[in-house]
């Protein structure tokens, strides 16, 4: 064998023994099983009926509130949670960028100039300038580079889920805010027309007892009726207020806008869209598991990498340069280039940094599953949750409107009784009583069943879709 033939070789019988361990790498982690694996066939909870499972995607637009919708979107632009979302999402770009550029080789470009005497014979000055590219390159034999690439890309997913499930959250709450203060003016109407009948059933006994034909402790017990109906109304104008002042901190609206707002939307409670079914697959929607999903892919390339430390790394260099001698007024120039050194370092001992840093990252990972498990249990709870709480607002509807209508009509039939003469003070106080409860218990209902589809909307993701994070998140929240 001539010696170029036994110098070329001998890289290649240097490298023989890295291949062969890269055979014998640890393989990589697995991500737990697929959502749909993991998620329940069907839901234990009764479901609403008179619906369709696509009104999830279409949610606000199916409330037939339009202020609804745009204090949703007010909510959103205004949101620091999804500003801060947005801004993760740019952090986890930057750090893919540069584990990807980890794979490619570097280029440097260099440039000196230098002027001295070079030696003692020579008292004259040499000017030397120099200018050129010098190259690095890493191999990527063992993966390591290409499994922190690997994670970088599953927390730019997981962050651009993170803005959606920062945006459902907002709408949420939004939505949440704006039930109380639509329910709170529900109330409020309800009890100001209570407090004007106690006010006018005490000015009617307080003449009927000035004139003799009623006792006065019939004039006290409706005077006292009125006064406690006068208390009820201030109570239930100053949560209004509690509550105006919260949805309008929540939205950025000023409060006198917001007051023109709320007084465009419909006279009833928003209507929320019935649904028939939830399949089981709406939790695939959801962000916060596809986030912790992510966290697990990520968790397991960084198994990948800590793993890949224990090997020997080998990189190649290279440069190409121009250098220009000046000399007792005589120029020269010189070009050069080199291809190499080709390195390989290998880790002898450093006192079980590569070995802990490798029990870290499986106990990161360990953790991201366990996180990931708890997620789903907790979605499918909250789901349920919201399901029976449906349901049951379902199964009192009925009842609840009867029982409105029944008091109401034994209430009027009370009062004429007593204007007439025939009935006492303290029956109309009772059915006074007894039609406030069911009034009140009704706009209760209403907002119960509200919350809890606002609730279902969070719980199923609020028509999040895993085809949203192929694209990057827009610049504006959207209001689905």
């Amino acid at each position: 064998m001539t010696r170029s033939a036994r110098s070329a070789l001998r890289p290649a019988l240097l490298l023989g023994p890295v291949l062969l361990a890269a055979c014998a790498a640890a393989p990589p982690l697995t991500p737990p099983r697929a959502l749909a694996e993991l998620a329940p066939a069907g839901w234990q909870a009764p479901l609403p009926h008179a619906g369709e499972p696509a009104a999830i995607a279409r949610w606000w637009q199916g409330w037939d509130d339009p202020v609804l919708a745009r204090v949703v979107d007010a909510a959103q632009a205004a949101s620091p949670t999804v500003a801060q979302a947005r801004t993760r999402i740019a952090q986890a770009r930057a750090e893919r960028i540069g584990a990807g550029a980890a794979l490619l080789p570097r280029v440097d470009g260099i440039a000196s100039a230098s002027r001295a005497i070079t030696s003692p014979l020579f008292p004259s000055p040499a000017t030397t300038l120099q200018a050129g590219l010098q190259a690095s390159w890493e191999l990527d034999l063992f993966g390591g580079l290409a499994q922190g690439r690997t994670a970088t890309d599953a927390r730019l997913l997981g962050a651009q889920a993170g803005w959606h499930e920062a945006r459902v959250s907002v709408a949420a709450e939004a939505a949440g805010s704006y039930i109380a203060v639509r329910t709170c003016d529900a109330l409020a109407a309800v009890t100001r027309d209570d407090a004007g009948s106690r006010a006018e059933t005490a000015r009617l006994t307080r003449l009927a007892a000035n004139a003799g034909f009623q006792a006065p402790a019939d004039a006290a017990l409706a005077d006292a009726s009125a006064a406690d109906g006068a208390v009820r109304l201030a109570q239930q104008d100053a949560q209004c207020a509690r509550d105006r002042h919260a949805l309008a901190a929540l939205t950025a609206i000023d409060e006198p806008t917001l007051r023109q707002l709320l007084a465009t939307a419909p006279g009833e409670l928003p209507a929320p869209p019935a649904i028939e079914a939830v399949p089981a697959r709406l939790l695939a929607q959801r962000p916060d598991l596809y986030t912790a999903e992510r966290d697990v892919v990520a968790a397991a390339a960084d198994v990948g990498q800590a793993d890949a430390q224990r090997y020997p790394r080998v990189t190649l260099g290279g440069s190409v340069t121009r250098v220009r001698f000046s000399f007792l007024g005589t120029d020269s120039t010189l070009n050069t280039w080199s291809a190499g050194p080709l390195a390989l370092s290998l880790p002898l001992f450093d006192g079980g940094v590569i070995g802990a840093n490798m029990d870290a990252a499986r106990a990161r990972y360990d953790e991201a599953v366990s996180v990931y498990q708890a997620r789903l249990r907790q979605a499918v709870r909250e789901v349920e949750s919201a399901l029976v709480d449906l349901d049951s607002t379902r199964q009192r509807e009925s009842d609840a409107a009867r029982a409105v209508e029944g008091f109401r009509i034994s209430f009027i039939a009370a009062e004429a009784r007593w204007r007439s003469g025939l009935g006492s003070l303290i029956d109309l106080e009772l059915q006074r009583r007894t039609l406030l409860t069911a009034q009140s218990s009704w706009v209760t209902l209403q907002q119960e069943r509200a919350a809890a589809l606002v609730a279902l909307y969070r719980a199923t993701g609020g028509g999040w879709s895993r085809e949203d994070v192929a694209a990057a998140a827009p610049t504006t929240p959207e209001t689905r």
